[in-house]
């Protein structure tokens, strides 16, 4: 249940009810879910992090471009400046990023996951 949810809900019993000072009460409540509705709607800007991975993006994208050859994320850790303070995982998480884009595709070979620029077919099933 949302706070929203619940402030309704607690208007809904509120009214049910007798109380002296109901009014007031749904008065603060209606209060209370303007907030929440205002603050929802407020646009986020990205996080450091977020922003960042952006940046590795483009530069993943730029190299698989100009690789030519699929690459193993071993090979793009080591080829790429600045890359290799990354994680194994973090380069994965970009990559899978840029497939879920469509403009990364992902072959196993013997075990072993490449990438290169170009789309998957999905699968239907």
């Amino acid at each position: 249940m949302t706070k929203s949810e619940l402030f309704k809900n607690a208007i809904a019993v509120i009214e049910a009810s007798t109380a002296e000072n109901a009014a007031e009460l749904i008065e603060g409540l209606n209060h209370e879910i303007e907030l929440l509705a205002r603050k929802a709607s407020t646009p986020r800007k990205p996080t450091k992090t977020q922003t960042e991975n952006e940046g590795f993006k483009a530069t993943l994208f730029a190299y698989l471009e100009n690789a030519g050859t699929p690459k193993t994320i071993k090979e793009i850790v080591s080829e790429i400046e600045g890359f290799s303070e990354l994680s194994n995982q973090r380069v994965t998480h970009l990559l899978t990023a840029l497939r879920n884009e469509g403009k990364v595709k992902r072959t196993v070979i013997k075990k072993v996951p490449f990438y290169e620029v170009g789309t998957e077919e999905k699968e239907e099933g």
